[in-house]
């Protein structure tokens, strides 16, 4: 009872308490008038009820409103903007006032608990007295309920204490382990915590979840300095895909699991020798890891490696060209933006929970439940998918890190429900990731790290160096990729891209259409060369005839999606070795002039290019619009957009041919959203190194030929053989032109 009316006293006088202490700054200037002037009395000043009720609506929707929003108060209540500055001010430090003071009359209520419960549990070991005939008892005489009570209860403070301990360290601040009522709205009924990591980690101390509070105090809490520590937005579920997978785990786990992950991805970003060791000259990287000591460093999070199983493990290192470590965060941390940014590698990601979105609104302590497909452009590599956790932490002022860890330990009990999708090969993610740091330039630092676990049996003979190098899925790629994406988006968003040659006139929007055009283009190819759930392909076996096993032939059918024609399409894809350095075979792809010794497109005459729009320094990376010669006077030609790619990881060459109508609306800035085009081209990959008398020797490159191919128009219509045999031709008769040319059909 006393603490209600001292709360209301509170909250009635503090209005009349704040207005005394504004009016003491006017008082200030008053007294700093001359001293021969008559000495004025200091004047206390009661703002009326309209003017507390004013004051009190801003408050509660912005308890820090800018200089612009208090002049309008001041002017609209008829008050001096210090009066309302100080009004603020003091209301603020008022309101933490009774936050602490409510607290502090909590932990007094438990304390006062405790002692009870002792002086209780004294006095009963003085006298014990049975329970059922009154006699004393024998010391040690207690009952078998009572027995597991209390182990139950050593078991649950243990787990408390556990849990705590954990979101401490998740958090750097202590945190309450109280579970106190609502304060500063009794009416509101709040709800109580679910479980102890919920206490720790879901809330203000007591005050349940922080999206029950009003707006105003989200932000205020955020400030208050006490032992409730900072706040973390609670977890929200994206999907129902988490119950049925995991079952009954505890999200305590999974941030154990995230904190470990973490700390081991900092370590391996940041020791050397003799965790990491000089590699042979020659290697795909400088460094390899000596996995013996990384056994002696650190436990193995996930459990052992599973029978069968290889590991592959690389480091690099770069300067991205971003703005900050927040914004490659931010594209990290959203899947969709995400699998945009590495599109050649990522079939498909998908966000299965929100654990946590972050400490107080931020990326830091996010934790996110995901899964993924990873690909390699080729037929002859399974799609590798994993389900993991991706936790991301703030290590200091401009420096970030994002893990990711597979969560196979966890799950063992339920192999059928993460089970890879039929064809995809079960991959296990160790803590893998990056580790970014602002540079003075206004670049970003980034250190990445992969390490992988994955059944090597179901991979082709061919691929099977380039993988062990880590070259496929390893770090070199993962940060090569990311350069040459961010290069590229900033052209992309730069109000000055010029283009390469430029022989027809292209508007500034213009250029940003065809850009947009060309990455839907390239993305098209890359989900056409591998099967992945992302897009609705149906693999032929019985219908291919006498086509080799080592050509993969897809279709699909379009009825109204934008961008593609309508009716029946077919994608065939295969892989070859060519005796041919990826440099030179990339060279000789993408020039237009050499374009009639393998394109059928062509017709035997070399193409002409009609604008080039790089989108980085280095040569090679940029699209173009080709235009290929006429059959004869009377036909119009043929125009091919394509795009080529290229980094220290791989290169592509991806083409199609576009409507000229179409194309003179992107040209002019225009949506290309439903420009119709179906992508045809190459993915050239080293074919892995091989240890040789003097280090590391490249033999020549891997070239996946890929073709997608409209055989009908109506998509009711039925996949014929011959249509099959035909895309099956025009494959082989292109790779055997490319080595043709090459002198390398031998």
């Amino acid at each position: 009872m006393t603490r209600d009316t001292e709360a209301e006293n509170d909250s009635r006088s503090g209005s009349d308490h704040l207005d005394a202490i504004s009016a003491a700054g006017e008082d200030d200037v008053e007294d700093a008038e001359p001293s021969n002037s008559r000495k004025r009395k200091k004047r206390y000043h009661r703002h009326t009820p309209q003017q507390i009720q004013e004051l009190e609506a801003l408050f509660k929707e912005c308890p820090h409103p800018d200089e612009k929003q208090r002049a309008e108060l001041s002017r609209r209540l008829s008050l001096d903007a210090r009066q309302v500055k100080f009004w603020f001010q003091n209301r603020r430090t008022q309101m933490k006032t009774q936050l602490e003071r409510h607290e502090n009359a909590l932990l007094k209520q438990e304390n006062d608990k405790l002692r009870a419960e002792n002086m209780t549990i004294r006095e009963a070991m003085r006298s014990p007295m049975c329970g059922s005939c009154g006699s004393p008892a024998m010391l040690g005489e207690v009952s078998l309920e009572e027995q597991h009570l209390r182990i139950e209860n050593a078991r649950l403070k243990d787990e408390l204490n556990r849990v705590c301990a954990l979101a401490t360290k998740f958090l750097g601040k202590p945190i309450s382990l109280l579970s106190p009522q609502p304060l500063l709205q009794p009416h509101l009924s709040l709800p109580m915590p679910n479980s102890s990591l919920e206490l720790a980690i879901g809330g203000i101390g007591g005050l349940g979840s922080l999206g029950t509070l009003p707006g105003c105090m989200n932000e205020f809490a955020g400030g208050v300095s006490s032992p409730m520590g900072t706040v973390i937005t609670p977890a929200r579920a994206t999907g129902s895909a988490l119950p049925s997978l995991l079952g009954n785990i505890d999200r305590s786990v999974f941030l154990e699991l995230a904190i470990s992950a973490m700390d081991e991805l900092v370590k391996m970003a940041q020791m050397d020798d003799p965790l990491w060791v000089p590699a042979l000259p020659g290697a795909p990287s400088k460094e390899v890891l000596n996995f013996e000591e990384y056994l002696h460093f650190f436990l193995p999070c996930i459990g052992m490696k599973p029978a069968g199983h290889v590991s592959e493990a690389s480091r690099e290192s770069g300067i991205v060209i971003i703005d900050n470590s927040l914004a490659l965060v931010e594209t990290l941390m959203d899947e969709r933006r995400w699998s945009d940014m590495f599109s050649c590698m990522i079939a498909k990601a998908t966000v299965l929970e929100e654990v946590s979105t972050g400490i107080a609104g931020s990326r830091n302590g996010a934790l996110l439940l995901m899964k993924a497909e990873l690909q390699v452009l080729s037929p002859l590599v399974p799609i590798r998918e994993v389900t993991f956790l991706r936790f991301c932490k703030q290590l200091a002022e401009g420096a970030w890190a994002v893990v990711d860890v597979s969560i196979d330990g966890l799950v063992r009990d339920h192999n059928s429900a993460t089970a890879p999708t039929a064809g995809n090969v079960k991959c296990r993610r160790l803590p893998s990731g990056c580790v970014m740091q602002d540079t003075p330039n206004g670049y970003c630092k980034v250190t990445w790290v992969e390490h992988t676990e994955y059944d090597e049996a179901s991979v082709h003979q061919l691929y099977r160096p380039l993988l062990r190098s880590g070259l496929a899925f390893g770090a070199r790629r993962w940060l090569a990729t990311l350069q040459r994406q961010c290069e590229c988006l900033a052209i992309l968003m730069s109000s000055t891209t010029v283009a390469a040659n430029d022989s027809t006139a292209i508007s500034q929007e213009g250029k940003r259409s065809m850009l947009k055009l060309a990455r839907r283009m390239t993305e098209n190819f890359c989900a056409g060369v591998s099967p992945s759930s992302a897009r609705e392909w149906s693999k032929l076996d019985g219908a291919t005839g006498s086509i080799g096993e080592d050509v993969r032939v897809m279709a699909r059918k379009s009825v109204s999606e934008p961008g593609e024609p309508p009716g029946v399409v077919l994608s065939a894809a295969t892989s070859v070795w060519v005796p041919v350095a990826p440099e030179k075979l990339f060279n000789f792809l993408r020039d237009e002039q050499l374009r009639a010794e393998w394109d059928i497109l062509s017709n035997g005459g070399p193409m002409q290019e009609m604008t080039q729009i790089a989108k980085g320094q280095r040569d090679g990376n940029s699209v173009s619009l080709l235009r290929a010669s006429a059959v004869s006077a009377n036909q119009s030609s043929m125009l091919i957009l394509q795009e080529t790619c290229t980094d220290a990881s791989g290169s592509i060459v991806v083409y199609a041919p576009v409507d000229i109508p179409a194309m003179q609306l992107v040209m002019n800035g225009g949506d290309s959203t439903y420009v119709a085009l179906l992508p045809s081209g190459f993915a050239i990959l080293p074919d892995g190194p091989r240890i040789g008398a003097s280090g590391y020797e490249t033999g020549g490159s891997l070239l996946t030929v890929a073709f997608q191919i409209l055989v009908n128009n109506q998509p009711t219509a039925k996949l014929t053989v011959e249509s099959v045999e035909t895309v099956n031709n025009l494959i082989s008769c292109t790779i055997k032109k490319i080595k043709t040319a090459l002198q390398c059909d031998a």
